[in-house]
């Protein structure tokens, strides 16, 4: 039995803030302690209270700790593509994105790039991830069995693409549907692995491989589902010419049963009213990447039109478009594009929203996302005067609001003390 407690100023959600004077949608302990036996969390309080006599105790006092946070879609393949210069959407997947998911059919690339995807997580403080792998299944064993060392909850799975891309990155509807089974076999469910059947988007699958796609999903309906929509209006033009018997992009899905509350619809920004309102009525989710929405100059997503429609949106680096792997950063550009849209998002739902709302969004809450007795121990411990911008600001920072508005707008991996995966120190140095 390993067993431990963690000291220092605890935060935790029930649920979404309906602003900073929310004070009953968390919990805050200013001397707190989490009291964690075999990577599980027993209990979360205020220090004197929670921490057992005997119990070694890892006092990071007066750092913030919070749930590990939570990245709800990127690409594994793509994290040497960071920053590459040029391009919107269709053009930076042809100039960039697909030459570099083409290295991964070598398993040595991909375990090794496995390895450092990993420890970039860790040291940003991501502890629970879904990924699309590339169309290769050695891709998805290299990103399953480092997972599966670090002893990490994460989800992913092969993407599917039958079409145009690159003839060394295609299947076909069966080698994409026999792949995707065996995987499933294979991981989901292992250790903390969880599989997403992973059709990347209509435009690079036939009707054949999303019918398979179709099959997958019905015979495994504990997985979930991650694709892409309406992230670029030339992506909107082209999918739906590829399927003119549908009522517009989100119904290409929703034809081949992809859509309900397993399902992950990554950037969603150019939506109809009727879409948002299929998205909620069937329990989907969208994604929110605004650093790569930026990126890429794709748009503006609208969150609160989905959250007036009763939908519940996920948020997410989207690396390699994404420009962060900071979910610190990314909480900040998702203020920035509220910002554009006479919107304000505050702090309090920004630390939601990439920790138990994202957590609600995979339907893992029971898990992940939140410091509540018997769930899983990921953690992430946080440093507000980690650089002098931050400490400058802090001098000033009146409330905890303050503090976590500047870990939002100035934090990034320098504010990352340590990162706990399961109750064991993890953050790599």
């Amino acid at each position: 039995m390993t067993e431990r407690v963690l000291r220092g100023r605890v935060l935790t959600f029930r649920r979404r803030p309906e602003g900073v004077g929310d004070h009953s949608a968390y919990e805050w302990y200013e001397d707190g302690a989490v009291h964690i036996r075999d990577g599980l969390i027993v209990a979360t309080g205020d220090f004197a209270v929670v921490a057992p006599a005997g119990v070694p105790v890892t006092d990071h006092r007066p750092h913030l700790i919070t749930a590990g946070f939570i990245d709800a879609h990127l690409h594994f393949p793509q994290g040497q593509i960071v920053a590459s210069w040029g391009a919107q959407l269709l053009d930076w997947l042809n100039t960039y994105t697909f030459p570099a998911e083409t290295r991964f059919a070598d398993p040595a690339h991909a375990n090794r790039m496995a390895g450092l995807f990993y420890d970039l997580l860790l040291r940003n403080g991501t502890t629970t991830a879904s990924a699309f792998c590339s169309v290769h299944p050695a891709s998805v064993v290299a990103y399953f069995g480092e997972a599966e060392k670090r002893g990490m909850r994460m989800l992913g799975g092969k993407v599917l693409m039958d079409r145009n891309a690159p003839e060394a990155l295609q299947d076909t509807p069966q080698t994409g549907y026999d792949d995707s089974k065996a995987l499933i076999a294979r991981w989901h469910g292992k250790g903390r692995a969880l599989y997403a059947i992973s059709p990347r988007f209509a435009i690079t699958s036939t009707p054949a491989q999303m019918e398979a796609a179709q099959a997958l999903i019905a015979e495994h309906p504990e997985c979930h589902v991650q694709t892409h929509l309406s992230e670029n209006r030339d992506e909107i033009a082209f999918a739906c010419s590829l399927y003119p018997q549908a009522d517009g992009y989100l119904d290409i899905y929703a034809r081949y049963g992809m859509l309900g509350p397993k399902a992950l619809l990554g950037h969603a920004i150019h939506l109809s009213d009727r879409e948002r309102d299929v998205i909620a009525e069937t329990g989907s989710h969208a994604v929110h990447c605004p650093t790569s929405n930026l990126f890429l100059g794709s748009g503006l997503f609208d969150e609160a039109a989905l959250a007036a429609k009763g939908a519940t949106s996920g948020i997410a680096t989207d690396i390699g478009a994404g420009m962060s792997w900071s979910m610190l950063r990314t909480g900040g550009a998702a203020y920035a594009i509220a910002q554009l849209q006479g919107r304000s998002l505050d702090p309090l739902s920004g630390f939601w929203w990439i920790t138990r709302g994202n957590a609600d969004v995979l339907g893992l809450t029971d898990r992940i996302g939140t410091l509540e007795a018997g769930t899983e121990a990921d953690l992430v411990v946080l440093d507000s005067r980690a650089t002098p911008e931050q400490a400058l600001r802090m001098e000033a920072a009146q409330d905890l609001k303050d503090e976590l508005f500047s870990l939002l707008i100035l934090g990034d991996d320098r504010s990352v003390v340590e990162t706990y995966v399961a109750g064991t120190p993890s953050r790599p140095r």
